[in-house]
């Protein structure tokens, strides 16, 4: 899965140059294309990707403010 999420990212950055070089020298309005296609797949494909690959297995409790791990970090902060 790693794989993909490179491979996915290293495509979406060549499109957005590709974007830019379109916008620079030939056609603006298919360079504005390009761009804006690239960064929604940057958005609704390759992060939602990212983050389940990053947050697979994990637990939420872990990361969020509850009175149980507010109490835990008072008790590391005393030691």
């Amino acid at each position: 899965m790693k794989i993909v999420i490179k491979i996915l990212s290293i495509s979406i950055l060549i499109a957005i140059g590709f974007g830019f070089y379109y916008r620079l020298n030939d056609d603006v309005l298919l360079g504005d294309r390009i761009i804006g296609i690239a960064v929604l797949a940057s958005a609704f494909v390759l992060m939602p990707i990212f983050l389940y690959v990053r947050w697979n297995g994990k637990k939420l409790s872990d990361y969020t403010l509850t009175k149980e791990n507010m109490d835990k970090m008072r008790d590391n902060r005393r030691e």
